[in-house]
C-alpha cells in the first residue's frame, strides 16, 4: 500500500511541477509571486474542456489547442494588468495578481457555471504492474510532464531565448546594457507559463472533475513546491513538486486526506523560518 501511495504522490508531484515551474519562471523574470497561477490552471482546463466536450475534439488535440490559446491569454493579461505596474513593488504586483485570480475565476463561473464537469475520456481499467495499480491517465501524465520539462530545459539551457531569460533574471540592468529586449523576454516567459499551467489543468481534469475552484485546491501545493526548490530555480521547482507530492500523499496514511494541504502549509512555514531561499536557492547578499 505504501508503494502505491508513493507512486500516486509522484504522479501528483509531476502535475504540480508544471505550474510550479511557471510560477518560478515568472518570479525569476518579474520578481513577484504570481497568485493568479491557480486561476490560470483553472482557465486552461476549461478551455480544453470546451474544445473536448462542445467541439468533440480528442483530449490530446483539445489540450494542445487550449494551451496555445491560453498562452495568448496569459500574454494579454500581462500587457493589460502587469505591464502598467512593471516598476511598482512586488507587493503591488502580488495584489494585482490576486485581482486577476478573482476575475478569471468569476469569468469561468459566468460562462460554465458552478457545477463540476469532466472530460470525455474512454473508460479503461487500471493495469497491474509489479503489484501497483497504474491507469492510463497516470501514464499519459508522466509522458506529458517529462516531455514538457525536457522542452523547458532545452529552451532555458541551449537556446538564445533561454540565455536571454537567464540574463534578465540574474541582472536586468546588465542584460539591458547588452541590448536584450526585456519586454520580449517577459512576453515569452508568459507564453511558457501559460502553456505549462494550461497543460497542468488538463492533466488534473483527466484525473478528476473540474470546477471554478480547481486552482485553489493546488495553489498552496504549488507555492510550497516553488519555495521548497527556491523561487527562481526551475530545477528546484520540479524537485520540490515531487517532494511535496509524495509527502502530501503519504501523509494521508496518518491524517485525513482533506488535511493533506496542512503539510504544505507547514513546509512553507518551516522553510521561510529556516531557509528562506529554499533548498536549492542561492542566498542573495545585499551590499
Amino acid at each position: 500500500m505504501t508503494a502505491q501511495v508513493i507512486l500516486n504522490g509522484l504522479v501528483t508531484g509531476m502535475v504540480v511541477a508544471l505550474p510550479a515551474v511557471a510560477l518560478t519562471l515568472i518570479y525569476g523574470i518579474l520578481k513577484f509571486p504570481n497568485f493568479a497561477i491557480g486561476a490560470m490552471l483553472t482557465v486552461g482546463a476549461y478551455l480544453a474542456l470546451a474544445l473536448n466536450v462542445y467541439l468533440s475534439l480528442p483530449v490530446l488535440y483539445a489540450a494542445a489547442i487550449g494551451a496555445a490559446a491560453f498562452a495568448v491569454v496569459a500574454v494579454g493579461i500581462d500587457q493589460a494588468v502587469f505591464r502598467p505596474l512593471r516598476e511598482r513593488s512586488a507587493i503591488t504586483l502580488l495584489v494585482a495578481s490576486m485581482g486577476v485570480s478573482f476575475v478569471l475565476e468569476n469569468i469561468v463561473r459566468f460562462i460554465f457555471g458552478n457545477g463540476a464537469r469532466s472530460f470525455e475520456l474512454p473508460l479503461a481499467r487500471p493495469k497491474l504492474v509489479f503489484g501497483l495499480r497504474i491507469n492510463n491517465e497516470q501514464i499519459f501524465t508522466a509522458v506529458a510532464v517529462i516531455a514538457a520539462m525536457t522542452a523547458v530545459y532545452v529552451v532555458l539551457r541551449h537556446t538564445p531565448l533561454g540565455r536571454a531569460m537567464r540574463a534578465v533574471s540574474d541582472n536586468p540592468a546588465l542584460a539591458a546594457a547588452r541590448g536584450i529586449d526585456r519586454e520580449r523576454i517577459v512576453r515569452w516567459t508568459w507564453v511558457i507559463a501559460g502553456l505549462l499551467t494550461a497543460a497542468a489543468g488538463v492533466l488534473v481534469g483527466m484525473d478528476r472533475a473540474i470546477d471554478p475552484l480547481l486552482g485553489w485546491n493546488y495553489i498552496v501545493t504549488v507555492f510550497a513546491a516553488s519555495i521548497l526548490g527556491g523561487l527562481g530555480n526551475p530545477v528546484g521547482a520540479v524537485l520540490g513538486a515531487l517532494t511535496v507530492g509524495v509527502v502530501e500523499e503519504t501523509s494521508t496514511l496518518l491524517i485525513a486526506p482533506n488535511y493533506r494541504q496542512v503539510v504544505s502549509f507547514c513546509a512553507i512555514a518551516l522553510l521561510l523560518l529556516l531557509r528562506p531561499q529554499g533548498l536549492l536557492g542561492v542566498q542573495r547578499i545585499k551590499k
